[in-house]
């Protein structure tokens, strides 16, 4: 068994290649080997969102606070809050973050596949965060 005691990871800014706005990540989880799970709570404040991605196992998004967004590429943007749990399929490109005028956070649980859990893309721009 391991413990790990919240809040003592230290939190980081969204890398801005990845990320539109203040976004800023708590790690939560790294599986061992031969686990391949990890996990983090992001926090996107009004107008942040991530950039296009896709994950080679999928992703699960938990909200824990606020209102946000969510695409599928060809696919109307959603809105999400609070206790609502979001699948994202395998390889399923998408984006998602905090409306416009609404912090939101969620956590964030994807596998790695052949040590990679994501494949970042370019990024959502105003015009398609605000159609």
């Amino acid at each position: 068994m391991k413990i790990m005691k919240g809040g003592t990871a230290p939190s980081s800014p969204g890398p801005t290649d990845w990320f539109t706005g203040t976004v800023r990540i708590d790690p939560l989880l790294q599986a061992e080997e031969p686990g391949r799970v990890a996990g983090a709570h992001v926090t996107f404040e009004p107008g942040a969102r991530t950039a296009w991605h896709m994950h080679p196992a999928g992703q699960t998004l938990i909200v824990t606070f606020g209102r946000g967004l969510v695409q599928c590429e060809g696919g109307p943007i959603k809105e999400i809050s609070q206790g609502d749990v979001v699948w994202f399929p395998a390889d399923e490109k998408h984006w998602h973050g905090a409306t416009p005028d609404t912090a939101m956070s969620h956590i964030a649980i994807q596998e790695s596949i052949d040590g990679s859990a994501v494949t970042w893309m370019e990024k959502v721009t105003d015009a398609q965060y605000q159609a």
